[in-house]
């Protein structure tokens, strides 16, 4: 480009953008007249003639853009617009397929193929676009304003199609439910769900020590730890506990975040130093809490009977946890795998939820409910009463006897590092 076709360029440019369209079709064209064939004059004159409503003039023009530069996004991207709206289905993609042949990551036509798709009866392969439009995409926060009103439908498409495969999977699955066992329904219920894209596979996300090859099972069976059912048997006597503590040393409750100033709280932010999710310590981090387990003594009883997981800086852990009405315990995931969390559900107002995973449930008083906490997982209290459970720590059965001593040299190790570099 020469330079005077570049300073004719500018100032075509400036006039356009100052809303002063007569001068800069003018300038254009003086391009034009030194350059015949280029790109840049073609396309914006193109521009001009369809604000004027001169449609076949500027499909002329920007097509002979294109021809001139054959790898501009932005052309291909106009053609095809102008194509769809002359009515013309076959140009309207083949210009669209273009632009995606010199980048397949771009999203505005990732887009526009997905709208074409959707146009012409093609359900699932729009949604299947439109998801892959959605994966490359920023954060929502970061979505460009051109394009968001595009994103957010193209999210909607690609959800409502993944409930109604879903829905479909789930129905045909029901027909062979039976024959299942009853403990892998669940199992099967997930699958449906991943393969049609309602959900996520969950995987153990240890903050701390991840133990590999162990499988990642969300709720464990009551049954495969024998001091269930003793500890089940003293809820009424954990309970009267419970119920003194709440009722003289409410000020001993302490909310259960409680990160300093400065620190990232990323999801706590709403509950960090809130009493909304306050705790009452009877194991903290491996160490006893005598003050509160002295109060306590029919519950620091029943715990010394549960196979407690004893990782040095980590755990026992065993707390009164209570959760406020109307209160959201956001996702987040634990500290390690090599433990289980196990919750005594004491007090339990109706619409009170804890899933793990893909699978939720409701916690039943007297009934202890046994999860790994390293798979995402979350509670809910949507009622209008407090909600407060019994916490506490157990070995994960799957390790073998030998491997705990594995999982607390691994755990000191750590903690000396910590502690000799100053972290």
């Amino acid at each position: 480009m020469s330079q005077t076709v570049a300073q004719l360029a500018s100032a075509a440019g400036q006039a356009a953008n100052a809303g002063r369209w007569q001068e800069a079709e003018r300038l254009w064209r003086e391009v034009r007249q030194l350059e015949p064939n280029n790109p840049q004059a073609l396309f914006s004159l193109g521009i001009h003639a369809l604000q004027r409503g001169e449609r076949d003039a500027g499909l002329q023009l920007l097509q002979a853009a294109s021809k001139a530069a054959p790898h501009d996004k932005a052309v291909l991207l106009t053609l095809a617009n102008v194509q769809r709206q002359r009515g013309d289905a076959a140009a309207e993609r083949e210009a669209i397929d273009a632009a995606l042949a010199v980048d397949p990551y771009f999203i505005p036509a990732l887009l526009a193929r997905g709208n074409w798709l959707e146009r012409h009866g093609s359900a699932a392969a729009a949604a299947a676009t439109y998801r892959n439009a959605l994966k490359i995409a920023p954060p929502e926060s970061h979505w460009p304003a051109a394009h968001r009103e595009q994103l957010l439908h193209a999210r909607e498409v690609a959800a409502r199609h993944s409930r109604e495969l879903t829905a479909a999977l789930l129905q045909r699955l029901d027909g062979v439910s039976s024959e299942l066992p009853a403990e892998s329904v669940s199992r099967w219920r997930e699958a449906a769900s991943i393969m049609g894209g309602s959900s996520v596979p969950y995987r153990s996300e240890s903050n701390q020590l991840y133990v590999p090859r162990l499988p990642a099972i969300p709720f464990f069976d009551p049954a495969q730890f024998p001091w269930v059912s003793a500890l089940e048997a003293k809820t009424d006597v954990i309970r009267a506990e419970l119920d003194a503590a709440l009722a003289t040393r409410r000020d001993r409750f302490s909310p259960y975040i409680a990160y300093n100033p400065g620190d990232p709280v990323n999801q706590w932010r709403e509950l960090n130093h809130s009493d909304r999710w306050s705790v009452l310590h009877l194991w903290r981090a491996g160490e006893p809490v005598e003050e509160n387990l002295a109060q306590c003594p029919a519950t620091a009883a029943a715990l010394t009977k549960v196979d407690a997981a004893d990782i040095g800086g980590l755990c026992p852990n065993a707390i009164f946890s209570a959760l406020a009405p109307r209160t959201h315990i956001p996702p987040h995931n634990g500290e390690t795998n090599a433990r289980l969390v196990a919750h005594l559900p004491l007090i339990v107002p109706p619409r009170c939820q804890l899933r793990v995973g893909f699978e939720t449930r409701e916690w039943q008083v007297g009934k202890v409910m046994i999860f790994d906490d390293t798979l995402e997982h979350e509670a809910r209290n949507d009622s209008d009463e407090l909600r407060v459970v019994l916490i506490f720590d157990v070995w994960n059965p799957l390790l073998a006897p030998e491997e705990r001593t594995a999982v607390r040299t691994l755990a000191a190790a750590a903690r000396e590092f910590a502690q000799r570099y100053g972290i």
